[in-house]
């Protein structure tokens, strides 16, 4: 590992156990997402939504940094590709209590492509080894890669390993791997993510051939059985969309990957201590919406489900007290 300079500033905030985390996921994991998720569980690894270099250094930083004390363990994911700018923002960060910084190489839309931001990166390897080390120089907390195993035109194994292994050199330690190539033409983000097949086996030939390296596997991922057993093979798990429609999935993580002995929260329970959040939320200004939005999947598979979505997506907007209208949804939970 490199020396670090004298200029650097230091932590003595442990790194967090990668072992199971929750996908940056553009308008999906904000704060209010991050708190509720939180209340499931102690020990997963949040991530907020990726954060352009731009919006951080030329808009109100603070909008985009600022979270609740109780979201850690927290990982910033900043979208960039200016080693001088990430640098700054992972500085900023640091500050703001962050628990890591993750550099994007896996966002596969147009608007990003523009400007140099995400999968693309894929293809310029040495660029993403500058970025790695500009913010390693610069703070002491983690900095990680998420990435796919491939581009279009770049898909081969040995690119894989050209890519990972510069960026090791810049000093990466971890390395979250979306296990399918990104079509960088022609699909959209949502085809991306379901379109190019699902190759856990490159993802796991890259443990075996880089095995100092913490590997963190993402992409289809659905139930803590199989987060198990990938665990057999990888150091840590990543889901996203499964755990954002079917949040109480994160309820028995701590129990079931973590091997703690504390109950698990019912769901009528986790909604009792976020109606607290809810109010102080609705009192600095803000709506209700603004944090139920991210609740709905929370009553999937009971009856009652589909009144408990209407109530918290529809009703609450027509309500004179929609504080009234959460309580009533809260009921249908009740025991549950």
């Amino acid at each position: 590992m490199p020396l670090e300079s004298a200029s650097k500033p230091q932590t003595t905030r442990p790194e967090p156990s990668r072992r199971f985390s929750v996908a940056p996921m553009m308008d999906w994991t904000d704060r209010h997402c991050r708190f509720f998720l939180r209340l499931l569980s102690r020990q997963t690894l949040l991530y907020t939504e990726m954060v352009t270099t731009g919006a951080l250094l030329h808009n109100d930083a603070h909008r985009f940094l600022r979270h609740d004390t109780s979201e850690h363990p927290l990982a910033l994911q900043l979208g960039g590709s200016v080693p001088a700018d990430l640098a700054a923002c992972a500085r900023l960060a640091e500050e703001a209590g962050y628990d890591e910084v993750n550099l994007n190489v896996g966002c596969p839309s147009d608007r990003v492509q523009n400007n140099m931001i995400g999968a693309c990166l894929m293809a310029h390897p040495a660029l993403v080894a500058d970025c790695v080390k500009a913010m390693r120089d610069a703070v002491s907390t983690p900095v990680t890669v998420k990435h796919r195993i491939g581009i279009n035109g770049r898909d081969s194994y040995a690119e894989l390993c050209d890519f990972v292994g510069q960026v090791r050199e810049a000093g990466c330690r971890s390395f979250t791997v979306h296990a399918r190539i990104a079509i960088l033409e022609g699909l959209s983000p949502k085809e991306n993510r379901e379109i190019p097949p699902l190759r856990y086996d490159v993802a796991a030939q890259l443990k075996a051939d880089f095995p100092d390296l913490e590997i963190v596997l993402n992409g289809g991922i659905k139930t803590l059985a199989e987060c198990q057993a990938h665990l057999q093979t990888f150091d840590g798990v990543m889901l996203g969309r499964e755990a954002y429609h079917n949040p109480y999935l994160l309820a028995e993580v701590d129990q079931q990957l973590f091997g703690s002995e504390a109950p698990v929260v019912s769901r009528s329970e986790a909604l009792a201590q976020l109606r607290p959040y809810i109010v102080a939320h609705m009192q600095a200004g803000g709506a209700m919406h603004h944090v139920t939005r991210h609740i709905l999947g929370l009553a999937q598979g009971f009856k009652g489900a589909r009144r408990f979505r209407q109530l918290l997506s529809a009703d609450i907007h027509k309500a004179a007290e929609p504080l009234a209208v959460f309580d009533q949804a809260v009921e249908l939970l009740q025991g549950r």
